[in-house]
């Protein structure tokens, strides 16, 4: 199953350092059932697709409660086991956690298949995005419009190659 792990720069770094994506369980997004119903589509692109954007918006509360990490949400792709990945079913259809599964075990960095970041160009939205992430929760229209802006940058694919540039570009690795 192809799970999508929100990460930051910093966790990206270490993850590439220790070769492992965190000790576990992990909090990633994939096609699940709930999602299915949420995205009504049985196209598997759009789907894969919907999970990457839910694992974005995750990113950007990580990003939101580390004020000092750079301001460009990271995702990465990790393809492990069904049963590895697995659903909470009592929260199904609950709007945040749509598309949402706990990932067993650390996941070692060789089972990636891309990575996910914004572009340089992103970083101001991104930034006042996590800013804004807080009022917005709360029913801040405003603040909603600027989290939303945010989603308006498509996130870059990056080879697994590829993590010591980007994690070099930002000075975290």
């Amino acid at each position: 199953m192809r799970v999508y792990v929100p990460l930051t720069l910093p966790g990206l770094a270490q993850a590439y350092r220790a070769g492992a994506l965190g000790s576990g369980p992990l909090t990633a997004y994939a096609v699940t059932p709930g999602l299915r119903e949420w995205y009504v589509s049985d196209d598997i692109e759009e789907l894969e697709y919907a999970a990457l954007s839910r694992a974005a918006a995750a990113s950007l509360r990580l990003l939101a409660a580390d004020p000092y990490a750079a301001r460009r949400r990271v995702v990465i792709a990790v393809d492990v086991a069904d049963r590895d990945a697995v659903a909470d079913p009592d929260r199904g259809l609950d709007p945040s956690s749509v598309g949402e599964v706990r990932v067993t075990g650390p996941v070692p960095l060789a089972k990636a298949a891309a990575v996910h970041a914004d572009g340089d160009d992103a970083e101001d939205d991104v930034s006042a995005a996590a800013d804004a992430l807080g009022a917005a929760d709360m029913g801040d229209d405003d603040a909603q419009f600027t989290v939303d802006g945010a989603e308006d940058h498509e996130l870059l694919w990056y080879g697994v190659q590829e993590i010591p540039g980007i994690i070099g570009e930002t000075g975290t690795g």
